[in-house]
């Protein structure tokens, strides 16, 4: 436990860092990048004094303001290979539940590689991507189910699932054994 809480620290210190930068770097007050990005100048004060742990779609909204990648913002900012990230973006209300955001590459826009891991009953939410962007996911451990409005997909050990992902999904672990998987995002 000692160890997720220091990634988690870890990453919130990176966030705090890479968004004082950025904003600095665009020229821009909290106020603004308030406005621009759609989250509030109380929370921008507390991501940049890394006291809050921010939400994947609130960081979504401040790098689309600051024109930069959400893995900008959650990178070591002394990063050597700019394209290697492996940090922990998410971790869930269980121990074993996490997300790692292994790895970006460029692509019309972005690709972001992550590995994701959840226990029996854990799920994450995602909202909706912009128009255009796809997930492609691959599973090593376990049973996935990626549930949307209106259907849900099971994918077994060593299967992959491609899908637009322009509309809200979660994955989710019905099983009773851990459940690990490797998800692109491609914008």
């Amino acid at each position: 436990m000692q160890k997720e809480h220091s990634q988690r620290a870890s990453v919130l210190q990176h966030v705090s860092l890479n968004v004082r930068r950025l904003r600095h770097e665009a020229a821009l007050s909290q106020t603004t990048l308030a406005e621009k990005s759609g989250v509030s100048r109380r929370m921008l004060v507390a991501i940049e004094a890394g006291e809050k742990n921010v939400s994947l779609a609130t960081l979504d909204r401040v790098a689309e303001a600051l024109d930069v990648a959400f893995s900008d913002l959650i990178q070591a900012p002394d990063g050597r290979d700019p394209s290697r990230i492996n940090e922990v973006a998410w971790a869930g209300a269980l121990p074993e539940s996490k997300a790692v955001l292994l790895a970006k590459a460029s692509a019309r826009h972005g690709v972001e590689l992550w590995e994701f891991s959840l226990a029996p009953g854990e799920a994450y939410a995602s909202e909706a991507d912009p128009k255009g962007w796809s997930e492609q996911v691959y599973v090593i451990e376990g049973c996935l189910s990626v549930a949307f409005p209106d259907d849900t997909r099971q994918i077994a050990a060593g299967e992959f699932f491609m899908f637009a992902s322009d509309r809200p999904h979660a994955y989710r672990n019905d099983g009773d054994v851990a459940l690990r998987f490797v998800r692109n995002v491609v914008s």
